[in-house]
């Protein structure tokens, strides 16, 4: 008589997946990186297309002006908004100054397409969507990077 090995089935053992502990009110990691990756890819496309657009270098300068007016601006205006709505002193210069800001830059950005003869319709509509992508990317980096550093304050 034969006696054959019987091999018993192999359990699989999952390792346990190590959490990672949110602070409240801290945004998560994959609304951060989604928010990083929407600024990166709004702003890495504006400026690719700029780069590679057949237009004089001043109006390169023009559009590359308006970007980080824009940035800067939409980012200053979350920031004095937040402040406000916190309790936080923001003069009304500063407050009217941000909106003020936003809204030129805005403007400009539309002014510009619109009068832009030597850029085709679609090529209006990418810069006025990459430039809209990135401002609302940046506000939302920016209040991801101010809610994980009050949610850590707060734990200390």
């Amino acid at each position: 008589m034969v006696h054959e090995q019987v091999e018993e089935p192999k359990v699989k053992v999952e390792k346990p997946r190590v959490k990672i502990e949110r602070k409240e009110g801290e945004p998560t990691a994959a609304f951060k990186g989604a928010s990083w990756a929407a600024l990166t890819l709004g702003v890495g496309a504006y400026l690719i297309g700029l780069f590679n657009a057949s237009m004089e270098l001043n109006e390169k300068g023009y559009y590359f002006a308006i970007l980080i007016f824009g940035l800067y601006a939409s980012v200053s205006l979350q920031k004095a908004v937040r402040d406000r709505d916190e309790g936080i002193p923001v003069t009304g210069i500063y407050y009217g100054i941000s909106w003020f800001a936003l809204i030129v830059a805005i403007s400009l950005m539309a002014i510009g397409l619109y009068n832009a003869g030597s850029i085709i319709l679609s090529e209006k509509g990418f810069y006025g969507m990459a430039f809209v992508l990135s401002l609302f990317a940046a506000i939302t980096v920016q209040k991801n990077i101010r809610d994980t550093q009050r949610a850590r304050e707060i734990d200390l």
